[in-house]
């Protein structure tokens, strides 16, 4: 289009002339063919199809014919078909007295006519073009109707006759335009050609005598007079040339010594310029590498002014805060960083008075869990004004992983004490449950020795059974048993710390492990009177790219089996019955680990008991209905036998999820065992 339009721009005047001319010869002939076809095509829809289509409806509602057309769809599929060479219909609708459509008729691409007849007014409505709607009498019957629709089409004889008339049109436009264009070349066209002859005879020649001659008394003669004028004083102002040539000269020389000194003076800028690109460069790149050290460092980096205007911000400290680095600088860092507000007081005295302010621990939450920060405000100093450097530490992972050290050490000593309290405490214990089953045998009445040693004395053994019945011996022989059968379980427990597993660690599938322990919790725990954790609705959530994990199962089970429990207890002392008791049981598969979750709905724990939860003999249970050592013990198969990890969160009233990770791929130092 650019290079169409240049080309345009340089044709000499008398061709663009000639251009524009035969573009407005073709614009009038263009707009004159659209104005007439439009306007036979207006006539045509508006008046002569109107006319003919209620001359063809008027012929066919005569008496005879529309009723021969009604009687039958076959006849009124006949009738419709004598019109098929009529040109100015586009299609043809048939309905009898009752509003259904007998027959139609489609000229062309077919159209979408009503089968009803009481559709036909709403679809006349959106149609654009012409329709005629006949009623067709009967005798004794409500008419029939017959619906016409025009072409939208002009026949093609028109089409013909207009293109004649164009060409016989365009003949003459061309002629008419050839002999203007002889006229433009004897006006225009020469008389410029050689004013322009003229004046390149000038330029070559240097010659401003030289005159042109009087033309036409038209613009062109006008612009011949203007350049006689111009040539008239080019020549006077070429001797004032001559003469201040000479006085240039003079002054050459004086400009030859003044551009020496200037050019002298411009190198030694160039040089500074120099110097001073490569020390910014420099500058710049040391800025943007102290930028990407900030940046990448996991803290969170705010520098702020004496008046607690921010003046850098690393990436840690937009993703914390949520303020882009363009929208957090420059402004005060409590509305950049609304959570630091609280800790103004700090972060002022540490502007102020140039000393180190920590806070240990503060807990945000960070999308939907709560982290733990440390915050540590250091002074600033400097050429440029006083201010501080706020620095935010993720203590989340620390604080955990303190806490398992804690738990860990806290298992470890206990290990150490039970080896010692396991075989002091078995003696006594198993010389209690062996003289209780003594005393068992002693006075039981089938065995022969007990018979002879009660008639020796003058006892009847059965009436020393009935007296020990009355006063209830019996029951508190099976209390004491009881109690030695529940002590011995504590030691076996206490043992389990200080023993190292030997077992060969083998594949699991964690699901069916987990389907186990749902069974073995169903049909074995008998947790309170009116609970039943067949009730409790579980729900599986396995990962099926979970692959087998190296473990032991029954000391899996064990663990399961005491999660599975502490769960159901917690969901049946829950005061709100109206949501039901739920357990999620989850597995995922997060190398290096493979997670199993037990998640409940029960009355959750605060977080003085979470942190205690692992300990042996902690317990929350009354006096007699737990030894506080089941979690404990979960916990030390789980970290000492399987190298896994096993983790607690819980919120009051909503519910607690233990979370137990086992690695993948097991360590050579357990598969050696």
């Amino acid at each position: 289009m650019s290079r169409l339009r240049q080309r345009l721009d340089n044709l000499p005047v008398g061709r663009k002339l000639l251009a524009a001319l035969l573009v407005l010869l073709a614009t009038v002939m263009l707009v004159a063919n659209l104005a007439f076809i439009s306007a036979a095509y207006w006539i045509s829809q508006e008046s002569v199809a109107p006319q003919a289509l209620q001359t063809l409806g008027r012929l066919i509602a005569t008496s005879h014919i529309s009723n021969a057309a009604l009687a039958s769809p076959e006849q009124a599929r006949q009738l419709l078909e004598h019109l098929d060479s009529y040109t100015p219909l586009r299609a043809a609708a048939l309905y009898n007295s009752a509003g259904q459509r007998l027959a139609e008729l489609q000229l062309g691409k077919p159209l979408q006519l009503p089968a009803h007849s009481e559709d036909l007014e709403h679809w006349r409505q959106g149609e654009f073009r012409t329709t005629q709607l006949i009623d067709l009498p009967q005798a004794g019957k409500p008419p029939g109707r017959l619906l016409l629709v025009a072409s939208s089409e002009l026949p093609g004889a028109f089409y013909t006759g207009t293109l004649t008339a164009s060409g016989v049109i365009l003949v003459i436009s061309v002629m008419l335009w050839a002999l203007i264009a002889r006229q433009i070349k004897r006006l225009i066209t020469r008389p410029i050609r050689q004013l322009e002859e003229l004046s390149r005879q000038v330029t070559r020649e240097e010659n401003y005598a030289l005159r042109s001659a009087r033309g036409n008394q038209d613009e062109i003669g006008s612009l011949a007079d203007a350049f006689n004028t111009m040539l008239s004083r080019m020549e006077a102002r070429e001797q004032q040339l001559k003469r201040a040539r000479d006085d240039a000269e003079s002054a050459f020389a004086q400009a030859q010594s003044l551009a020496e000194e200037t050019r002298h003076s411009n190198r030694k800028l160039e040089l500074e310029v120099q110097v001073r690109s490569k020390i910014e460069k420099k500058l710049t790149g040391f800025q943007n590498y102290l930028n990407n050290i900030i940046d990448s460092m996991p803290s969170a980096l705010i520098a702020v002014d004496d008046q607690l205007y921010v003046t850098q911000w690393n990436q840690e400290a937009s993703a914390l805060s949520g303020t882009p680095l363009n929208a957090a600088l420059n402004q005060p860092v409590f509305l950049a960083f609304p959570p630091l507000k609280p800790f103004l007081p700090q972060l002022k005295r540490a502007a102020e008075q140039h000393q180190v302010e920590k806070v240990e621990r503060v807990t945000w939450l960070r999308g939907d869990e709560p982290h733990h920060y440390a915050l540590t405000f250091y002074p600033l100093m400097g050429a440029s004004g006083r201010g501080a450097v706020i620095r935010i530490d993720d203590i989340t992972q620390r604080l955990s992983l303190e806490e398992m050290m804690v738990q860990s050490e806290k298992m470890l000593s206990v290990g150490g004490l039970a080896a010692g309290m396991a075989h002091e405490i078995n003696n006594p214990l198993g010389a209690i449950l062996h003289n209780v089953q003594n005393v068992r045998r002693r006075l039981s009445t089938e065995l022969a020795k007990n018979q002879e040693q009660a008639r020796a004395i003058g006892i009847a053994l059965d009436d020393v059974n009935a007296y020990l019945q009355a006063r209830e011996i019996p029951q508190l022989l099976d209390g004491i048993q009881q109690a030695g059968s529940r002590a011995a379980k504590i030691v076996s427990h206490m043992l389990a710390f200080s023993r190292r597993s030997n077992r060969q660690l083998a594949p699991c599938q964690l699901p069916q492990l987990i389907e186990q322990a749902l069974e073995i919790a169903g049909n074995d725990f008998d947790l309170t009177e009116s609970f039943d954790f067949k009730g409790l609705t579980i729900v599986r959530d396995f990962d099926p790219r979970l692959e087998p994990v190296p473990a032991t199962a029954n000391e899996l089970e064990q663990v399961l089996l005491n999660l599975l429990k502490n769960a159901a207890q917690a969901i049946h002392l829950r005061d709100d019955d109206q949501e039901p008791g739920r357990i999620i049981l989850r597995t995922r598969r997060t190398p290096p680990w493979a997670e199993i979750q037990v998640e409940d709905n029960g009355v959750g724990m605060p977080e003085s008991v979470r942190k205690r939860i692992f300990e042996p003999f902690f317990t929350t249970k009354e006096v007699g209905q737990g030894t506080g050592l089941g979690l404990s013990v979960s916990y030390f198969i789980v970290t000492n036998n399987h190298k896994g990890q096993l983790e607690v969160h819980s919120t009051p009233g909503q519910g607690t999820c233990f979370t137990l990770r086992l690695p993948l791929a097991a360590a050579p130092e357990q598969m050696s065992h």
